[in-house]
Parts: C-alpha cells; sequence; structure tokens
C-alpha cells in the first residue's frame, strides 16, 4: 500500500501544488491518474517514488524486507529496501549508448526479483529483438524496450507517467497485454496520462486531479454500477442525462443507472470531462 497523509509540496513559495492531501493506493490495483496540465500528476508520481521530498506531511510505502517480513518507509528516506521494490518510467527519458543486454547487466542487480524471461517476453510481445543497441531506436521503440525493463523488474510499485505517447496502434494495444499479463496479486501500478483511450479497457480505478485537488477517487467497477455511458443520436431527448457532449452520431451521454438498466463500458473521457466540469461530484 501506498499511503500519503497531509502531503503539502510546491517548486516555490508562492505556489503550493499540494496542500494537505491524503490518498491510499491499495495492492493488486491498476491506477489512472488524470488530470489537467499541471494539476501535478508527474509531480505526485515523483514524490511517491523518492525523488522529490514533501515541504509537510509524508508519502509512505509497504515493502517486503530481504528477510520477507513486511515493513514501511517513508519514500523520501530512499531506503535500498524501498528503491528496490519502485520503478518509474518517465514521460520522457534517454538511455545510454549499449547493447540492452549490458543496460541489464548493469541495472538489474539493483532489482532482486528481475526476470530475464518476463523481459524477453515482452520484447516479443512488442516484436522487438533482445540484441538491441538502445540508442539507435526511435523513440517509441526505446519506450518500449523501457517498459519491457520496467515489468521484467517485477517491482511491488510501477509508476508510469505517459506510457503510450510515441507507440503507434499496434503498440498501444501490445502494451495493454503486457500490463495485464504481468499484474500480479502484489503488486500496483499507477499509470497517468492524458491519452484515456489508451488504457480505459485496462484500469481498476479512477483518480482525477484538478488544481492539486481529489475530484474523483473511485473503482472502475463502482462507477459503471452507478453510472451508464452511451451515444443517442440527435433530435432524441437527453433530458435525463449527468452531462452530455455533441458527438459524431449525435451526443455522448453520461446518466445515472437504474436497476433496470444493462452495465455499461466506462468512457472514461466522457466521465472525464463530467467531473471536472463539475457535473459528478
Amino acid at each position: 500500500m501506498i499511503d500519503i497523509r497531509e502531503l503539502s509540496f510546491g517548486y516555490n513559495k508562492k505556489h503550493q501544488l499540494f496542500t494537505d492531501f491524503s490518498l491510499k493506493l491499495q495492492q493488486n490495483c491498476i491506477y489512472g491518474l488524470l488530470g489537467k496540465n499541471g494539476t501535478g500528476k508527474t509531480t505526485l508520481l515523483y514524490l511517491m517514488a523518492g525523488l522529490l521530498r514533501p515541504t509537510a506531511g509524508t508519502v509512505s510505502c509497504d515493502c517486503i524486507a530481504p528477510d520477507g517480513s513486511a515493513c514501511s518507509f517513508r519514500s523520501c528516506d530512499r531506503r535500498p529496501e524501498l528503491l528496490e521494490q519502485f520503478f518509474l518510467v518517465p514521460e520522457e527519458f534517454e538511455l545510454p549508448f549499449s547493447s540492452l543486454d549490458d543496460y541489464v547487466r548493469t541495472n538489474a542487480p539493483f532489482y532482486p526479483n528481475f526476470s530475464r524471461e518476463v523481459l524477453d517476453a515482452c520484447l516479443k510481445e512488442f516484436e522487438l529483438s533482445s540484441d538491441l543497441t538502445l540508442l539507435t531506436l526511435s523513440m517509441g521503440q526505446k519506450k518500449k524496450a523501457l517498459i519491457s525493463f520496467a515489468l521484467a523488474t517485477r517491482t511491488r510499485y510501477l509508476l508510469m507517467d505517459e506510457p503510450t505517447n510515441g507507440l503507434d496502434i499496434p503498440s498501444k494495444s501490445q502494451f495493454r497485454k503486457v500490463i495485464a499479463q504481468n499484474m500480479t496479486d502484489e503488486r500496483t501500478v499507477i499509470i497517468s496520462t492524458h491519452q484515456v483511450h489508451d488504457v480505459e479497457t485496462l484500469l481498476d480505478h479512477i483518480l482525477i486531479l484538478d488544481d492539486s485537488r481529489l475530484l474523483l477517487n473511485a473503482s472502475v467497477s463502482e462507477l459503471t454500477d452507478r453510472y451508464a455511458f452511451s451515444e443517442i443520436p440527435a433530435g432524441i431527448d437527453t433530458a435525463t442525462a449527468i452531462y452530455r457532449e455533441p458527438s459524431p452520431q449525435g451526443f455522448s451521454v453520461m446518466t445515472k443507472r437504474t436497476p433496470d438498466m444493462p452495465e455499461t463500458q466506462l468512457n472514461l473521457e466522457l466521465l472525464f470531462n463530467a467531473v471536472t466540469k463539475g457535473a459528478v461530484r
């Protein structure tokens, strides 16, 4: 579990990104972290990973000590027992001018649960060979290689910032597949993204930030039990809609779900717009 308590953080004294912010994230869950530009999504990931230190409050994480016992550490303390159970895939990154094998030899020892078998399986799914020279890859290929390595670390916490940026359409489908295949009961995955259609079928839980406040914290099952999402042709009455917006078919509509209504697939973009515009609280 990641436990954020009364967190405060700002890059300067005049602008605080977070003030008394609290959140708990459970294991065996894929979280979607959504929000407009500048709402603090990337900053929150870096605070979880211990790459930034809060000015007040704490971020603590449950871990497994080398002897197998349960323990909890503050992220900002950057204890080796914690760092080996975290992996962050940033939106922008550089890889060294080396072969993938050299990269693995250098970095895999920091992750005691690293699996070459998982790495090779992910690379195969992404249609990449295992004898890569990293610097010669395209941006999309670099991202697929790093995502493959991240999954192969088998860390308890996997944080991903805009992981589908730079991926082509087939690669986005491959991304969803490798994430689903490598989920375990002990793992927590947090995906920060603007590309909601790339991940909406993958997510278990939705977090929406706005002005560095948590507007929504709900599981996908709760949301699809509570709301229905549909496409309504133009000219059909939409008076019962909680929220609607124009679509090529007429209107995309979000309504409260009644017991006699069938469950519908979550429309994450529609939900996000409804929440950030105050139609859902």
